[in-house]
């Protein structure tokens, strides 16, 4: 049949050409932030590359195992992390009110099992179950998660010290004494951190976020005074400034590698600082290979990645439908780039020895698990808040419809007759 051959239809029926479809056809939308789930991709399969390069000799002469151990474990754990990931993205995150006590009670009893266990490895008592689980990266995610379920149902009272700086205080003293006992100084003093600025961000009174403040320096000069851990790498740390030559050796060879690679690096998997003492590679110092490896090119395409990871987080709390959302994307955004900047900042020497792993790039079960599902949450809050603002154009849509059907018109008004307005 022609073009002109016309079409019988039913009354009212209007056929509608393919090109009059497409144009109302609204583009197809994911619903989760793709930038921040693109970064993060980025960072766990360089991780895992990175890894790989780092562990090998380090598997086979300290741990006597095989060259590819390490790898094949964070292989494991990087799908555990993938699985509930994807798993939290669709879990509401409005129902971590109902679990958000229970959550912090299982990290406490933890903590304290760890205690009681003393499992010692490297001079520390951290993990459970031959080194595979280490509560204090599970305390990270769940004082986020926590504080903020706790802040945003106190959020009219934290003006008074009886329901804001108090029960802060004991929460994080609860946490962080555990946790220094193990000892963790670097896990210790991240909750602290980020106690106060999610303190900070749920519009905490400043005389208390002052007074927290001066309570952390106290408490860390006590673990300064007290901690045998403490004192020694901060007075290690201190030398450095005096001459280089007097660097602890962490410090000493990690600019080492640095130096080494350069603006673009030796090439991924020639690095030779890793073989030649520089401690524990493919954990604390990964970074140091990262830079030997691929230069200031890779060093700063790092920073960079975590750097967007701060701003889709910080992104998606603004458009978050709620302060929960707001302060969780917040702190859990805020949580993941500030452990990324302390693992970089002592690898070039601005900060003492933390110990603390370099997110989705070192190698560590607890740590990409707890990492992961931390990015499960954030693309939770970035899905609700994009469903919130859709039916909000949905309905927005729907009215100008029925206006439009209306023809613009109001709802008439009674009008009284001719003869009775010359009345």
């Amino acid at each position: 049949m022609g073009n002109g051959t016309s079409r019988i239809t039913a009354p009212g029926f209007r056929w509608r050409t393919s090109a009059q479809a497409g144009v109302s056809r609204k583009p197809v939308r994911l619903g989760i932030d793709v930038p921040l789930l693109l970064a993060v991709t980025t960072l766990l399969v360089f991780g895992l590359l990175m890894v790989y390069s780092a562990s090998s000799d380090y598997s086979l002469m300290v741990l006597g195992k095989t060259p590819t151990f390490m790898f094949s474990r964070q292989l494991i754990f990087a799908g555990l992390g993938i699985g509930l990931a994807a798993f939290l993205a669709m879990f509401n995150y409005h129902r971590y009110q109902k679990f958000a006590l229970a959550l912090m009670a299982f990290t406490v009893g933890l903590l304290i099992i760890v205690l009681v266990v003393n499992e010692v490895i490297n001079n520390a008592s951290r993990t459970l179950l031959g080194g595979s689980v280490q509560p204090s990266e599970l305390a990270k995610i769940a004082i986020v998660i926590y504080l903020s379920v706790w802040l945003y149902a106190k959020r009219d009272q934290l003006s008074e010290v009886g329901f804001g700086l108090f029960p802060l205080g004991v929460i994080l003293g609860t946490l962080g004494g555990l946790i220094i006992l193990q000892p963790d100084i670097s896990a210790t003093a991240t909750i602290f951190i980020l106690g106060g600025l999610m303190f900070f961000l749920a519009g905490g009174d400043l005389r208390q976020i002052a007074l927290l403040i001066l309570i952390g320096l106290v408490a860390g000069w006590l673990v300064y005074q007290l901690s045998p851990t403490g004192n020694q790498r901060v007075s290690e740390y201190s030398l450095s400034f005096e001459a280089l030559t007097r660097a602890p050796m962490h410090l000493s060879r990690s600019l080492e590698a640095l130096v080494k690679g350069g603006w673009f690096g030796v090439g991924i998997g020639r690095a030779d600082t890793k073989l030649t003492g520089l401690p524990v590679p493919p954990t604390d110092s990964i970074f140091a290979v990262v830079g030997e490896e691929t230069g200031f090119a890779g060093a700063i395409t790092l920073v960079t990645l975590y750097i967007l990871i701060l701003w889709r987080g910080l992104r998606i709390a603004q458009r978050a439908p709620d302060g929960l959302g707001k302060l969780l994307a917040a702190g859990l955004s805020l949580w993941i780039v500030i452990e990324a900047l302390i693992n970089m900042a002592v690898i070039v020497g601005l900060v003492p020895f933390a110990g603390n792993a370099l997110p989705f790039i070192s190698a560590g079960g607890s740590s990409l698990v707890v990492s992961l599902a931390a990015v499960g949450i954030l693309l939770n809050i970035s899905r609700l808040s994009n469903q919130s603002r859709e039916e909000e154009e949905r309905t927005f849509d729907a009215v100008v419809n029925l206006r439009w059907r209306d023809r613009g018109r109001r709802v008439s008004r009674p009008r009284r007759s001719e003869s009775a307005n010359r009345r």
